[in-house]
């Protein structure tokens, strides 16, 4: 699944692109990915001739504002969420649609959005302007606070982290916890952190939660300028691959030698996720 710097990426590719340009038309190719509102009829009239005028993420959610395209009066939010394998590419209309292509958005006569999903667990939604988005993308309204944000404070971090005897790996995945970060930065920033991801959260000394959580934004940062982690069926909205992959310290580098110590990379399973870690720089964590 795209985190959150896949998808801010994808955030930044749909501003540069698309803002101020008018939805002219919309193709909905796959019904049962229209979340909101009941029909693809009902989605495409809400989005039908208004223009984008921005586009912001909520952890690993996308939405753009919209206005009409004559008045300028707001006209609702036109709403994304990637799931494991969905795309959003702006592609001339004259490309070859692909087989997995889900829903098009018209943006004048030779450009589109393309919304392909090759596993459709994707979603799109039209949100009225009488209504907030997370009072329509529900899954929204339950985030934690960004990594970016000041309220991903240490005290906040620290306090939520002792109040948990689950594996520090889980714990941090918890979107309640903190927006947006995944499987893949979680394992970075155990790793920077020199945490074993079976670690119980509530043993971690101050020290470590501080440094987890210094880590956990830096790498997602990095990230970000390197424009993702290109896995499964992750493109930027031009198509093109992001770049943290090859730089990554523990992610998929499975029996490949850590790059401080030598060790080779290990891999088990932690609530159903894998879990990459090196047996030697995080061996003794707990505090």
């Amino acid at each position: 699944m795209p985190e959150l710097p896949e998808v801010e990426t994808v955030r930044r590719g749909l501003d540069r692109y698309t803002l101020d340009r008018a939805i002219t038309g919309t193709e909905v190719l796959l019904p049962r990915t229209i979340a909101h509102p009941d029909t693809p009829e009902e989605f495409s009239f809400g989005l039908h001739h208004t223009k984008i005028q921005t586009w912001h993420r909520r952890g690993k959610y996308l939405y753009a504002q919209l206005a009409e395209q004559d008045t300028q009066q707001p006209a609702g939010c036109l709403g994304v969420h990637l799931r494991m394998t969905g795309q959003l590419l702006w592609v001339e209309s004259s490309t070859e649609v692909h087989k997995h292509t889900r829903v098009r958005l018209f943006l004048g006569k030779d450009w589109e959005i393309r919304f392909v999903d090759q596993r459709t667990f994707g979603q799109m939604w039209w949100i009225p302007p009488s209504q907030q988005p997370e009072q329509v993308m529900t899954g929204m309204g339950k985030l934690g606070p960004e990594p970016f944000d000041p309220a991903f404070s240490i005290e906040y971090f620290a306090a939520k982290l002792q109040k948990s005897s689950r594996n520090i790996k889980t714990v941090i995945l918890d979107q309640n916890l903190v927006a947006g970060l995944g499987n893949i930065y979680a394992d970075e920033a155990l790793f920077l952190s020199k945490i074993h991801p079976e670690t119980p959260a509530n043993q971690l000394a101050f020290a470590q939660i501080e440094l987890l959580r210094e880590s956990a934004i830096n790498v997602l940062q990095t990230s970000i300028d390197s424009g993702g982690t290109t896995f499964s069926n992750y493109l930027s909205v031009e198509g093109t691959n992001g770049n943290y992959g090859g730089m990554a310290w523990v992610y998929n580098r499975t029996k490949q030698p850590c790059r401080v110590c030598g060790t080779p990379i290990a891999k088990m399973r932690l609530g159903g996720r894998g879990t990459h870690y090196c047996p030697q720089c995080q061996a003794n964590s707990a505090g």
